[in-house]
């Protein structure tokens, strides 16, 4: 390992680190104040990193966040809409409800994996919407569906006026690779 790697990789487990230390302060803060004094210090320090890929402390969803899983859902999707076994899967999940709900939840179970426990990148929960569900979670599946939803429906792969259920069957079995590459594209960036 060279002298630069090992700075770099002291620098970011110090960063980390550190904000590991203000989210447990931020726990003991009582006054509203004092939370958002917290807070700014954390902005601050994720706004100070070194621009790089790895390495960084992601917080937070943003404008930014969301581009990146609209086009690593893209490049995910597009194989699935003109691939014909995506539709097989799709009829075959349609008779079978509960292949369908275990596709839905591995699905978001994988998402969470890779956002939160496969440690790609140091991502934390800022501002969780109704105070448990990560907004990087909730915006990485619901881009990464809206992104296989409009590519099946604008390429005429679906058949939402005839066979709604049908066609939500065969984009939730697209958007299982579909939300991998939201959340690959989302955290790869480092932003």
């Amino acid at each position: 390992m060279s002298d630069a790697d090992a700075t770099t990789e002291r620098e970011s487990s110090d960063v980390s680190d550190l904000m590991d230390h203000l989210e447990e302060l931020e726990e003991h803060v009582d006054s509203p104040e004092g939370r958002e004094v917290v807070q700014d210090a954390m902005d601050t320090i994720t706004d100070l990193q070194e621009p790089g890929t790895f390495g960084r402390v992601i917080r937070g969803f943003d404008r930014a966040d969301a581009a990146e899983a609209g086009i690593g859902g893209a490049l995910f999707a597009v194989p699935m809409v003109v691939e014909g076994g995506t539709y097989d899967v799709g009829a075959f999940v349609a008779t079978h409800p509960l292949n369908l709900l275990a596709t839905v939840a591995v699905t978001i179970g994988v998402v969470y994996g890779i956002l939160y426990v496969a440690e790609i990148q140091d991502v934390r929960v800022k501002d969780p919407i109704l105070g448990f569900v990560p907004r990087r979670l909730a915006g990485v599946i619901g881009i990464s569906f809206g992104v296989t939803a409009a590519l099946f429906t604008g390429w005429g792969q679906s058949q939402w006026a005839s066979d709604p259920w049908l066609t939500l069957c065969v984009v939730s079995v697209a958007w299982a690779p579909t939300a991998i590459g939201a959340a690959l594209g989302d955290i790869l960036p480092g932003s």
